[in-house]
């Protein structure tokens, strides 16, 4: 069952016009509801706040009270979390345990901190992965993983659990962790009761009905309302301007709301008067020396007026009394360039006592920080931007550092915090205002706009409740900004919930092992993927119905009189065919042409590239692999000292090799004054003018057309037909062209249908036939002589893996790769499994001890088996495997090795917040195999490797 309630006004107050006056009776009844309340746990619950319930609090309380599932959907900063603390109340009061789990860990330290300052260290606990703290607690705050992991080892911690909190449960939506939270809510047995917290979504209902049925009884509470109000802004040139119209209600623009016309002239009139102006110098008004111009990408840009400078940004904040604010900038570099421009452009914002209270919390907080490592990680920069009340925040910062600047934001001390979005996710940071620098960011491969739904995540922290009476969301004028396209961004609130549900290995070895296929494939069924695809399936099949009524009118409608339409038009088909796959082997040959030119490169080799996108001169320093049909992908460094990876479509016509260049013995791209030595030898070697030379395409033949017989024989056919001869032919034609046309998308729509009707199970059986395929899982029978499918030894242990590349995991412990391995060569080797680099063109990475050596050989070994899984997912249309990424293993090796962090990061591009985060998830790995190696050697080492990394930065915890 499930039962609703939305609320979409303000808070009802106790104010009331003399036309609504209740009757006495309607009074009676309220004083009756309000002292059942007050003697319930409700009642009780609201005397330890110490502040009034929202009505969409106190519906959800009530429901929860009742024995109800509930899933609360309300705005960030709406106070949708009391929701969950009442649970932990309701817990405690009836003697069960209540569990609250969140997505990140820096969200679970948070949440314990407050449940702590409540119910006192005794009570609550805290388990997320890395941390583990009284574990057996009544209360205990976890990541959502944690969780997952005991539900299918069966935990004796489950015993008496009552309730389970979901925090931020729309992040099922997420690409790589969502699954994790549908493993869950599946198989969370049915006397636990469910309180799920999401960000207000548009199908909340949907997801509510999925609960109900998968949960029983839910009740679904909606809340639009913000609790502060928020206005809506543009920066141009320092002055702040409302977006909308001044008679348009900001909380309810509506759609297609008027823009303000000051704005939309002062826009125009902007890009007006600054077409393509050039970077600032120190002839320029305003120009505030190094760091006030570009560094960090703040100075002008092709394409439009100059961006305003970001420490004008913090200017005009600061001026219209806007802090503290969040400014969010999609760019790490970004983020730490804008705390740069801000120390060089002299911005102080906090008084001299506030100064000294951050000195004494910074000091207090990194104390444990070895002397030796402030240097390394920045300390003192870091330092000096708090203390003039400007920090950024963005996963390149170590931990430290990053929970340092949430507690002193707040605490209101520090104003201005310039943050990647991973900001906007659960962390309590709320600010007066939220800007944005652009509606546009980088999603890992493409520049792609931000979304309503991304959007109104990000500007949901502005507007402190209980402090501000309006918060403000302001996005600074940059070329391309159009006024209408943010109306459009601000006004829709609401983005729908999607399920990233998928099988995989480890959860296919759990389910077999505890419920069997047959049932393991059922339970996957009532997945909220599967709901949603067979909730689809209704409209596709009303979609299809239509297709197929109007392919019969298309069909009459092609008629002809002179003999069989249908099939003249697909002799049309055929030739169009033709011709276009001819051309297409034309163009493969000029490529394949092209591909050769990349072929036979050596290192040094000097190439002169004369058309494309990489035109120019470069060296390679690196011929790269057999690339296939496309040819090798060989490194180069360009005269600008670009590394590079060349493709076909990167150079046009060909390469034309030029010269040789000695690249030094030892040479890496990731060390910038290497590149900059060997740019500068580039130069010298071409010659500062000499620019490519234009290299004109070959000349071809003959067209292929023109002498191809199967070609030839169509074209003969066609105009032998009787239709050919039609006056009405090219109207006959447009018809068969439309019916041609449905006709694909009709087979394409009845194959979806097909496909979604039990897909999620289909996925399973292709990942058990996998898992049977090496051997960990077998068919056998039962004791009724019926056969099944049960879980082997080697199986056993897989299902202690839960790692992204279980099954790559799982081959090489059972292979044996790791065997020989000492601690810092196994954290070395797991790294590979787990790092993804954030560039493609990092270069060659270095394997310690070189290519012969024990980690070299199990490197190799390693590549070798996710080479052979790799054809095997292939041959079975799955698709799980993760590529290999060798990035992180110098770096990690080194650090095992007991190296300091100096030597570690040094000629590396990667941030110490970047290898803190790595080598926690490397001993979240290694934690896996010290539990569930097969043999015994390769378990001590795990453990000894897992204490190898767990020192200096890597060892710094929040709590």
């Amino acid at each position: 069952m499930v039962s609703r309630s939305r609320k979409t006004g303000p808070p009802s107050t106790d104010t009331r016009s003399s036309e609504t006056e209740p009757s006495p009776a309607e009074r009676y009844a309220a004083a009756r509801r309000r002292a059942e309340v007050d003697r319930s746990e409700l009642g009780q619950f609201r005397e330890l706040l110490g502040f009034p319930l929202d009505e969409f609090q106190i519906d959800a309380c009530q429901a929860l009270e009742r024995g109800s599932g509930v899933l609360v959907a309300a705005p960030t900063g709406a106070g949708k979390t009391v929701v969950g603390e009442f649970a932990v109340h309701l817990a405690l009061a009836s003697g069960r345990k209540a569990f609250y789990t969140t997505p990140i860990k820096a969200l679970s330290n948070q949440k314990y901190s407050d449940l702590v300052r409540r119910y006192g260290a005794d009570r609550v606990g805290l388990l997320t992965g890395d941390t583990t703290i009284n574990g057996e607690a009544p209360v205990v705050v976890m990541t959502t993983e944690v969780l997952r992991n005991m539900l299918y080892a069966g935990s004796t911690t489950l015993q008496g659990l009552g309730f389970v909190v979901m925090d931020e449960v729309h992040y099922l939506a997420d690409r790589f962790r969502g699954p994790v939270w549908e493993e869950v809510i599946i198989h969370l047995t049915d006397d636990v009761q469910l309180v799920s917290l999401s960000a207000t979504v548009s199908n909340a209902e949907e997801f509510g009905d999925w609960l109900a049925t998968v949960r029983g009884d839910t009740t679904v509470v909606v809340s639009e309302h913000r609790p502060v109000p928020l206005g809506q802004h543009v920066l141009v040139r320092g002055d702040l301007l409302d977006l909308y119209a001044g008679h348009v209600d900001p909380t309810d623009p509506g759609v297609d709301p008027p823009i303000n016309p000051d704005l939309t002239h002062l826009l125009r009139r902007s890009n007006r008067e600054e077409p393509g102006q050039g970077r600032r110098g120190p002839g320029d008004r305003g120009y505030r020396g190094r760091g006030g111009a570009r560094p960090g990408g703040g100075g002008a840009r092709p394409g439009g007026g100059r961006p305003t400078p970001r420490f004008a940004v913090v200017d005009a904040l600061d001026r219209d009394g806007l802090l503290p604010a969040i400014v969010f900038i999609f760019s790490r570099a970004g983020c730490q360039g804008a705390v740069q421009q801000c120390l060089a452009a002299g911005v102080r914002l906090t008084s001299p006592a506030e100064q000294s209270e951050i000195r004494r919390i910074v000091e207090e907080r990194c104390a444990a920080v070895p002397p030796e490592d402030l240097d390394v990680l920045g300390y003192w920069e870091f330092s000096d931007a708090l203390s003039r009340g400007v920090a950024a925040h963005h996963a390149g910062m170590l931990p430290l550092f990053k929970e340092t600047v949430e507690d002193l934001f707040s605490r209101g001390l520090v104003k201005v915090v310039f943050a990647t979005e991973t900001l906007a996710l659960g962390i309590n940071m709320p600010a007066r205002s939220v800007v944005m620098e652009k509606l546009v960011k980088w999603d890992g491969s493409n520049h792609v706009d931000v979304t309503p739904g991304e959007y109104t995540q990000l500007t949901g922290r502005a507007g402190r409740r209980g402090i501000d009476t309006e918060g403000h969301a302001v996005v600074v004028a940059h070329p391309g900004l159009d006024p209408v396209q943010l109306a459009g961004l601000a006004s829709k609130r609401l983005y729908p919930l999607r399920s990233s549900f998928r099988p995989t290995y480890n959860m296919a070895v759990n389910l077999v092992a505890q419920v069997g296929r047959d049932r393991a494939r059922d339970v996957l069924e009532t997945s909220f993927a599967q709901f949603q695809a067979d909730r689809g399936v209704v409209g596709l099949a009303r979609q299809a119905q239509g297709h197929a009524e109007a392919l019969e009118g298309y069909a009459r409608a092609m008629v002809c009189h002179q003999g069989d339409f249908a099939e003249y038009a697909a002799l049309r088909r055929e030739i169009a065919a033709r011709e276009k796959d001819l051309t297409r082997a034309e163009a493969q040959a000029r490529r394949a042409e092209v591909a050769r030119t990349l072929e036979g490169l050596r290192v040094g080799d000097v190439l002169e590239i004369p058309v494309g996108r990489r035109s120019g001169h470069a060296v390679v320093i690196d011929p790269g692999g057999d690339g296939g049909f496309d040819g090798p992908r060989p490194t180069v460094l360009t005269v600008d000292r670009q590394v590079r990876k060349l493709t076909v479509a990167d150079v046009g016509t060909g390469v034309r090799t030029v010269g040789f260049l000695r690249v030094p013995k030892g040479f890496t791209a990731r060390v910038p004054a290497a590149r900059r030595d060997l740019a500068a030898a580039l130069r010298s070697s071409v010659g500062a003018d000499r620019g490519p030379t234009r290299k004109d395409r070959p000349k071809g033949g003959q067209c292929a057309a023109a002498d191809d017989a199967e070609l030839a024989a169509l074209r003969r056919r066609l105009r032998a037909h009787p239709c050919h001869s039609c006056p009405d032919r090219e109207e006959h034609a447009r018809w068969a062209e439309r019916w041609a046309r449905l006709a694909g998308e009709h087979d394409a729509l009845v194959a979806r249908i097909a496909g979604r009707t039990g897909s999620i199970a289909a996925v399973f059986d292709r990942i058990c036939d996998v898992l049977q395929r090496l051997g960990y899982l077998e068919q056998t029978s039962d004791d009724a002589g019926r056969s099944v499918l049960q879980v082997t030894d080697d199986g056993r242990w897989l299902r202690r893996l839960y790692a992204e590349n279980d099954l790559l995991l799982a081959e090489c412990l059972r292979r044996g790769v790791f065997d020989e391995l000492d601690a810092p060569g196994l954290a070395a080797a797991v790294s590979t499994l787990v790092y993804r680099s954030r560039r493609d063109d990092q270069g060659e990475p270095r394997i310690p001890g070189g290519p012969n050596s024990r980690l070299g050989v199990a490197l190799d070994a390693t590549v070798r088996a996710w080479s052979e899984l790799d054809d095997l997912e292939t041959a079975h249309k799955v698709e799980t495997i993760q590529p290999l990424d060798a990035g992180l293993v110098e770096a990690v090796h080194r650090w095992a090795a007991g190296r300091s962090l100096d030597a570690v990061l040094k000629g590396s591009e990667l941030s110490a917040g970047d290898f803190v985060r790595w080598c926690k998830q490397v001993i979240d790995v290694l934690d896996q195999v010290s539990q569930a190696a097969p043999h015994q050697r390769v378990r001590d080492t795990a453990r000894q490797a897992v204490e190898a990394l767990r020192h200096g930065v890597v060892a710094y915890s929040s709590v």
